[in-house]
């Protein structure tokens, strides 16, 4: 039985030995959890700041029609990523969020759906998290030891 190579992702990490059925990763949730329209119209609006359905509309060459546009942007408000204010007959948009909020949100709820409610069986989880990081990226390893223990100082100096 011949072992494939190691290949490594864009982050330098080996990818998983074998892939759970259900299991998703961070970027799986973010794409799934974001259609692909939502997500570039979530750009768009990062992109310009506060904008109208028109703007974007204009932004997409006119390739996607306008009341699509309109019904992205309004379930992009009703996720609550973007505000939005009548102007006019027209509403005016704008990111809640900023892209770095976004993902850090998402690894969040990816961590925290590891983790789970209580501190059972997080050990492992914990071990393996450690064991990625300094198996790939003895910098990264440095610099979870300077979360930590920054962290510790922070929960040390609120009581």
């Amino acid at each position: 039985m011949t072992e494939e190579p190691s290949v490594l992702n864009n982050r330098g990490m080996k990818p998983p030995r074998f892939l759970l059925r259900g299991f998703r990763r961070p970027s799986d949730v973010a794409s799934n959890g974001l259609g692909p329209l939502e997500r570039q119209t979530l750009e768009e609006v990062w992109r310009r700041g506060e904008t109208s359905v028109r703007d974007i509309f204009v932004s997409f060459d006119k390739r996607i029609a306008y009341t699509t546009l309109m019904t992205t942007l309004d379930r992009l408000y009703k996720k609550r990523l973007l505000s939005r204010r009548k102007d006019g007959r027209a509403f005016l948009y704008s990111a809640i969020v900023t892209n770095e909020e976004l993902e850090q949100s998402i690894a969040e709820d990816v961590i925290s759906g590891l983790l789970g409610e209580n501190s059972e069986g997080v050990e492992p989880i914990l071990a393996c998290i450690v064991d990625t990081i300094s198996d790939n990226d003895r910098e990264l390893l440095n610099e979870l030891d300077r979360l930590i223990k920054q962290k510790r100082q922070d929960l040390e100096q609120k009581g």
